[in-house]
């Protein structure tokens, strides 16, 4: 009998170390942060009822579900690190690939980073243990608070993190969506289970109204844009598998357990929330959850609230870096971008120079304070657009490649993708229209990318 031998593992490629569990928990954990503990507010302020909040989360989680299903059916057929820079450069060209990666690359994702690093910084801020977050840490040459350096230490470990191996940070992931999951099911029960000591609690509240709501289409409209805010980052899974294990059957069971995970999390804790305070209290609240479940035990019980919405925001921010490192490392990988970003560590079988820069672009941000958020809003439209675009995908893969391997069909095509391209577009219209500016400034990013990629492509034909 011939001698088996192992053969040598390709130290140019990524490791298939996430399992079901992990991308599971990439999906939720990611999509989890902090807006089921805030949003319930600004629905109530545009719609004003809480039968109308509820629809808003149900139409949300609809066409997040039907998107989750467009690119589960995408990911399982082209499981490469990149997620939707593959499917919109296979199917429309690298020059459209490229101007996606780019709008992610250099401002959507460094700006989710610094962002989610500096809501961290902020729930901490609540206790009084951290209160000289606020305090100058340095004064010359420019004034950097202590709370700047907690979230630039935050980007930086979890950074870091991800460096040393896609094992390890998902093992991570893991672990906190698990805490995030567990402490949004306690609130829940702690307010169902306790609120017999607060006036005005009960089912009666379900049928209260906020008169001074948006209202109409435009009110509906603004939370239902809320909602899948709150749904938002489930596309990250499919930026990382090149590392999923079985993509072709892990990938679609997270992405479809995993949403539908959430819309239940979403439901039940909205739900508690209205139980405890009557819809004109959710409206005025600034921290609706918190209120609750204060209101119900006491002082400790917005401490709770603080602490899961830290795990949370430990959870997202692990998942934004890890699937924000696999786009510059994609595009380098094809030629179009700095080729020492395209390069695996050959310990640790990670986009290590990716990640590098990525963290080195966020750090830039949370250096500026609270100025980058000019950033994040000009990548909104241009994210919701590039939703679009992926989605479209499906339907030039359908027609062009009819014969090609799908590991998994998604149900519902093609209806399904194409209401959620519509969703799209409508959605793209309202932010337009609501800002207009930040919106063209969105477009001129996306547009500066062109030269970019034309110098790239010269350089690697030259």
């Amino acid at each position: 009998m011939p001698e088996l031998t192992q053969q040598p593992i390709n130290r140019s490629e990524l490791s298939r170390d996430l399992g079901v569990s992990h991308a599971s928990a990439v999906v939720v954990g990611t999509i989890i942060g902090s807006g089921i503990f805030l949003v319930p507010t600004e629905m109530m302020q545009a719609v004003g009822s809480a039968r109308l909040v509820y629809l808003a989360w149900l139409v949300g989680g609809l066409l997040s579900f039907f998107g989750a299903l467009t690119y589960a059916e995408l990911g399982a057929m082209k499981p490469q690190a990149g997620g939707e820079y593959v499917y919109v450069r296979d199917a429309y060209g690298p020059l459209a690939g490229f101007l996606y990666a780019w709008t992610w690359i250099v401002i959507a994702k460094p700006a989710s980073i610094a962002t989610i690093a500096t809501g961290l910084v902020r729930i901490l801020g609540t206790f009084s243990t951290f209160s000289f977050f606020a305090a100058n840490a340095v004064s010359v040459p420019f004034a950097i608070t202590w709370g700047q350096l907690v979230a630039i230490a935050a980007a930086l470990l979890i950074s870091a993190l991800n460096y040393i191996g896609v094992k390890k940070a998902g093992e991570f992931q893991l672990v906190f969506t698990v805490l995030k999951v567990a402490i949004i099911v306690g609130v829940a029960v702690i307010c169902f289970a306790e609120a017999g000591n607060v006036a005005g609690h009960g089912w009666k509240n379900f049928a209260g109204t906020f008169t001074g709501a948006t209202g109409g289409i435009s009110g509906f409209m603004a939370a239902l844009v809320a909602a899948l805010w709150a749904y938002d980052g489930w596309n990250d899974l499919n930026m990382v598998a090149g590392e999923v294990e079985s993509p072709e059957r892990n990938i679609p069971i997270a992405l479809i357990a995993g949403v539908a995970t959430v819309g239940i999390l979403y439901v039940l804790m909205n739900a508690a929330v209205q139980y405890v305070l009557p819809a004109s209290a959710i409206a005025a609240s600034q921290r609706p959850a918190s209120d609750a479940v204060a209101l119900v035990i006491g002082r400790i019980g917005a401490s709770i609230v603080s602490v899961g919405m830290a795990v949370s925001m430990l959870a997202t921010l692990n998942g934004t870096i890890m699937s924000g490192g696999r786009l510059p490392y994609a595009v380098a990988r094809d030629g179009y971008f700095f080729s020492a970003l395209g390069e695996v560590h050959p310990r640790f079988h990670t986009p290590s120079a990716a990640i590098v820069f990525q963290a080195a672009l966020s750090v830039i941000l949370l250096m500026m304070g609270g100025n980058f958020r000019q950033f994040f809003t000009l990548a909104i439209f241009a994210e919701w657009l590039f939703y679009m675009i992926s989605a479209s995908t499906i339907f030039v893969f359908r027609l062009r490649e009819p014969h090609a391997p799908r590991p998994y069909r998604m149900f519902g095509y093609p209806f399904f993708p194409a209401l959620f391209m519509l969703t799209a577009t409508v959605l793209l219209y309202y932010t337009f229209r609501a800002n207009w500016p930040n919106s063209l400034y969105g477009l001129m990013v996306i547009l500066a990318g062109i030269p970019v990629f034309v110098w790239f492509r010269r350089q690697n034909s030259a």
